[in-house]
């Protein structure tokens, strides 16, 4: 999956209300970063690279399998596949929109 699939997937899941109720970037390097605006009446995902509530930390691959459901965000953060910065409640909240 490149960064746009990624994108497009995230935002199909987000929709207009995820439940998020607060900003998440996913920073995959070199191949760019996705942006969850969760506080935002609808919610918006895009490409910027703005500070968020919480930064995850993971590689492009790893998001794609995310996204897939061939990992879990849990098993991604114990086996240090995703690292997490910022309001780690928000990162517990992630699954609402991967």
């Amino acid at each position: 999956m490149t960064l746009d699939d990624c994108t497009t997937a995230i935002r199909s899941k987000v929709g207009d209300d995820s439940g998020l109720n607060a900003t998440l970037k996913f920073d995959c390097g070199e191949a760019g970063t996705i942006y969850v605006d969760g506080k935002s009446a609808p919610n918006s995902v895009d490409n910027r690279g703005a500070d968020a509530d919480c930064t995850v930390g993971i590689t492009l691959d790893n998001l794609a399998a995310m996204l897939r459901g061939e990992l879990e965000p849990a098993t991604g953060f114990m086996t240090g596949k995703l690292k997490v910065q910022g309001d780690m409640s928000v990162a517990l909240r992630m699954q609402r929109v991967v």
